[in-house]
This record gives C-alpha cells, structure tokens and sequence, in this order.
C-alpha cells in the first residue's frame, strides 16, 4: 500500500521524524513497494525496512529526536 502523501504515513513515523524525513521515508518505501512485487506477504515488511534504512542514510538518532547527519569538512 504506497503513500500517497506524507499524512498518510504510519503515525510513529509521522510523530517522530521531521519532515524531509517523512519525505525520504515516503519515496523509499513506494519505490521499495514498486520493486518487491515478488515478495508476497513479506512486500510490506520489505519496503518498510528499505524507507528505514533510507532515513538511517540521512538522519540519526539524539535521544529521542532525528536530526540530520552533517557531512562534509567544516573549512
């Protein structure tokens, strides 16, 4: 079931992670959704893990807040 809009997402996603977050989430999983056609019952589950590690490339956790991961050398 992909998302069509960032409010349409799962509430723990929607309550914990900013909202360029909930975007890269959302992209993720739609895509993951498209390409695991061949999962079966595990489709869900499989695109789920893919938005998560989407967002675990971009944000971290502190504490209980998701914050971006700086990247780069401060000149």
């Amino acid at each position: 079931m992909p998302y069509a809009t960032e409010q349409d997402l799962p509430l723990p996603v929607r309550k914990h992670l900013p909202p360029h977050a909930q975007e890269i989430f959302r992209a993720a999983f739609n895509n993951a959704w498209d390409e695991y056609t061949d999962q079966g019952e595990k489709r869900e589950e499989t695109a789920h893990r893919v938005a998560w590690a989407a967002v675990k490339r971009h944000y971290r956790r502190e504490g209980r807040e998701w914050v971006p991961i700086r990247t780069g050398r401060a000149i």
